[in-house]
C-alpha cells in the first residue's frame, strides 16, 4: 500500500521543491501544480506532490498516520482516532 504525505514546501523553483514532513526532508516534483508557494502544503506520493492541502486537511492526515504508526508498534492509538470511538462505523450509501 502507497500512502501520500502531508509534506511543507520549504524552498522551490516552481519545478521543484524541497518539503518537509516531521524530521524526514526530500525533492519532490511539483510540475503537478500550478506554482506553489513556500509553506503551502502539498498531499506528496512517490516524490510527487499530487495536490494542494489546507491546513486543516494536512494536520488531519498526519495525526491519521501518527495513529497508524503508533497501531503498528503497539502503542495505544486511540487519541488519533477520539472521532470514531463509541460509535458504530458508517456504511457509504453504495454498501448498504
Amino acid at each position: 500500500m502507497c500512502l501520500g504525505l502531508p509534506m511543507t514546501i520549504i524552498e522551490t523553483d516552481g519545478i521543484s521543491a524541497l518539503c518537509e514532513y516531521g524530521i524526514e526532508k526530500r525533492f519532490v516534483s511539483v510540475m503537478l501544480l500550478s506554482k506553489p508557494p513556500v509553506g503551502a502544503k502539498v498531499l506528496v506520493h512517490i516524490d510527487t506532490a499530487v495536490r494542494l492541502l489546507e491546513d486543516d486537511e494536512a494536520r488531519l492526515i498526519a495525526e491519521a498516520l501518527d495513529g497508524l504508526d503508533a497501531a503498528l508498534n503497539g502503542h495505544d492509538c486511540d487519541r488519533f482516532f477520539a472521532d470514531l470511538i463509541g460509535r458504530e462505523p458508517l456504511l457509504p450509501g453504495h454498501l448498504r
